[in-house]
């Protein structure tokens, strides 16, 4: 199994919550990593994702959450429309 890793950063301008992470989180920029599996057996090289992590720094340290890629998708869009009004 051949695996990709794209990294990234999302900014929320506001606060934010995500159905797998309890509590609100602060507005700020937070790292992205998008892991993604080839699919064998096919002509063109084509891949499928596989886990969507998110990191969250904490006093102690960093801690790593599994999120979906429509929930991030979902609460940027929130974001997005929470600036709008302000």
């Amino acid at each position: 199994m051949t695996l990709r890793t794209t990294k990234s950063t999302v900014t929320f301008h506001a606060p934010f919550s995500l159905p797998s992470i309890s509590g609100e989180q602060p507005a700020g920029t937070y790292d992205i990593e998008i892991d993604e599996e080839l699919i064998e057996g096919i002509e063109r090289a084509a891949y499928r994702r596989v886990a969507t992590l998110l990191y969250l720094r904490t006093r102690g340290g960093t801690r790593t959450c599994t999120i979906t890629a429509n929930d991030l998708a979902a609460a940027l869009d929130r974001d997005g429309l929470t600036r709008q009004r302000n």
